[in-house]
Order: C-alpha cells, then sequence, then structure tokens
C-alpha cells in the first residue's frame, strides 16, 4: 500500500508557512522594540505616505484634525513613498493569532491552488491579489496613517480564485466522486457569469462577504482584534482573485 505524507500540502505553501512564520519569530524574539517599529514604518502600508505625494494640503488638514498626531507622523516617516510596502505589508502580523488564523487559510486555500497552478503563477498570483488589497484600502482610507499588515489580501485572493473551480463536477468540493489526485483541481472552470449562477458557488462568495464585514466591524468590539481589521483590503484581495484567476490559470481557453 502506497504511504501518503502526513502533511500533503505543496512544497510553495510549505514554504510561504516558514517564510512567514520566521519573519515573524524574528520580529517576536530577536528584534528589539526600536527595531521593530523600523521594520513597521519600513515595510508596512501606510497610505498617507502615498498620499503626502498626492495631496499634501489634503492629507495635513486630515492630520490636523487628529487628536493624537505623535503616531500619525510616526508612521508618515520621513513622507518618501515607496514601493515595496505595497507587497512586502502582507510578511508581518500583529501576533501569533493574526499569523495563525492568515496560516490556516493559506493552507485551506493556496493548496488547492498550488496544486492548480505552478510555483511562478501561484507566487505571481499572491503578489498580484496583495498589491490589489492594499489598492482598495487606499482608495478608501487615503488620508490614514495606520499601517496595514498581514498577508489576509493574499489569502483572501487565493479564496476568491478556488471559488471558481473547486465546486465544479469531480472537484475537490463538486459533491460527486472526485477526479483522482491532481485531477480533481484541474476540472474545467467556472466562467464568472457562471460564479452568480450556481448556487454553491454563490451561497459561499455571499457567506465570505457578510463574515468579512461582520468581523472586520465587530473584531474589536468582540475582542478577536487590539486594533482595527482591514476588511477593505480582504475584499479587494478577494474580488482580484475571482476577476484575475482566468489571467493566470493554465486551462485559459476553457472559461473566460
Amino acid at each position: 500500500m502506497d504511504r501518503q505524507p502526513i502533511f500533503n500540502v505543496p512544497g510553495v505553501v510549505l514554504a510561504a508557512f516558514a517564510l512567514l512564520g520566521a519573519i515573524h519569530g524574528l520580529r517576536e524574539y530577536v528584534l528589539t522594540d526600536e527595531a521593530d517599529a523600523w521594520a513597521l514604518v519600513t515595510f508596512a502600508f501606510v497610505p498617507c505616505r502615498f498620499t503626502l505625494g498626492l495631496d499634501p494640503d489634503g492629507l495635513a488638514e486630515a492630520l490636523g484634525s487628529l487628536p493624537r498626531t505623535s503616531a500619525a507622523l510616526f508612521f508618515l516617516g520621513d513622507g518618501e513613498p515607496q514601493w515595496w510596502p505595497l507587497i512586502t505589508y502582507a510578511f508581518l502580523h500583529a501576533d501569533w493569532t493574526h499569523l495563525g488564523m492568515n496560516l490556516l487559510w493559506l493552507a485551506a486555500f493556496g493548496a488547492p491552488l498550488a496544486r492548480r497552478f505552478d510555483t511562478f503563477r501561484f507566487i505571481a498570483f499572491c503578489l498580484v491579489t496583495t498589491v490589489a488589497g492594499a489598492a482598495v484600502h487606499y482608495a478608501l482610507h487615503r488620508y490614514d496613517c495606520m499601517p496595514v499588515i498581514g498577508a489576509s489580501a493574499a489569502v483572501s485572493g487565493l479564496t476568491g480564485a478556488c471559488l471558481r473551480f473547486v465546486f465544479q463536477p469531480h472537484g475537490p468540493l463538486g459533491g460527486d466522486w472526485a477526479a483522482p489526485g491532481d485531477e480533481a483541481y484541474r476540472q474545467p472552470a467556472l466562467t464568472l457569469r457562471s460564479v452568480f449562477s450556481d448556487s454553491r458557488a454563490l451561497t459561499f462568495l455571499l457567506f465570505w462577504f457578510v463574515v468579512n464585514f461582520v468581523f472586520g466591524a465587530m473584531s474589536q468590539t468582540l475582542g478577536f482584534s487590539q486594533g482595527p481589521v482591514a476588511w477593505e483590503a480582504h475584499a479587494g484581495g478577494f474580488v482580484a482573485g475571482l476577476l484575475l484567476f482566468w489571467l493566470f490559470d493554465p486551462a485559459r481557453q476553457a472559461h473566460s
């Protein structure tokens, strides 16, 4: 009888686990408070840093209306916008709980997509949905100097992409017999239009948005988070994953 691995997770997903865990462990146990603060200023996504170059007067007015400007000015840093926080914010997490939640979702939805995509496409897709999450958050909070961190936008993008194929007949959640091996993850994908007519896909989509909104709006009240949750970035990543899936899918000619 063939032996199956205990943890049947694609290598690229395991590598992401190791990288994210190592980065948070470094921040928790190695970096001083001053060094960790520098890492946040340097690598977190801070919307107002981009706004300073686009609308300095509007930003000055917004900062002037804040009751506490010291924290805002701290994260504003030197005010020079950089491109890398659009990506690097995803590698930082608030605490082990925040990291653990993202790793659980990464295992659940990253593994199916990694089995469908090759490693290069999977990584590129994660980067695109990460940037999309930051862009949506920026569009709604361009005067905000609160740093945004976490891989939730990328993980949400993976979730949106999986919605396109996991419920297909003979897919991993198709409700019928699943195709053997990785073939279950390579079934023809739903068209974007079909997502809104397939009852299972539509139910999951609506459920995801309701849970994401409620969790984002109520997380502090319910004690799940010490700070606000950037649920708009999650939504941006999810929508990007749902819409852009076909650009990365090896079987793109089978759907639109």
